[in-house]
């Protein structure tokens, strides 16, 4: 565990997520996923992890590892057609994760992922964490509809509200 790292995340508070991601912010993001889900037939979930727990960060948890298990916690996997999408945000890290489930996996590239990825990362860099949110959802909108688009048959299966987790 870096000092630098363990010093982040035990002093990024519960605060500091509410004042970087207002209730404006979060219905702004949820506005954006609603609106993404009536072009495609996909499912993003987007959630928000303020920091690790010390025990987290002694024992070494990447914010990929994170990710995957807040994919499982709240389900993205269990979709219809397996194309659940979760867009991860450890805030003291500033590293976003994209997690897809098989059916999506397999047709959108690793590099398309890290291109959202990286994206938002710089926005947040820049202070933007509504736009820099909104922008990564349009991005991952994208490519849905690429794969997944709109049918009529659309049924909403995950919330639609960023979760913080």
């Amino acid at each position: 565990m870096g000092l630098a790292r363990a010093v982040r995340h035990l002093f990024t508070s519960r605060w500091k997520l509410h004042r970087l991601f207002p209730p404006t912010a979060l219905d702004a993001i949820e506005a954006a996923v609603r609106e993404s889900e009536r072009q495609h037939y996909g499912e993003i979930r987007f959630a928000i992890e303020t920091a690790l727990d010390l025990p987290e960060l002694i024992r070494g948890v990447r914010p990929r590892e994170r990710a995957l298990d807040a994919f499982s916690h709240l389900r993205v996997w269990d979709t219809d057609h397996n194309n659940g999408v979760l867009i991860y945000l450890l805030l003291a890290d500033r590293d976003v994760e994209i997690v897809a489930d098989r059916g999506v996996a397999a047709k959108v590239t690793q590099q398309e992922w890290e291109a959202v990825c990286r994206a938002m990362e710089a926005d947040y860099r820049a202070g933007k964490f509504e736009a820099g949110s909104v922008t990564g959802v349009r991005m991952i909108n994208d490519l849905l509809r690429q794969h997944y688009p709109a049918d009529g048959s659309n049924v909403n299966e995950l919330p639609d509200r960023p979760t913080l987790l």
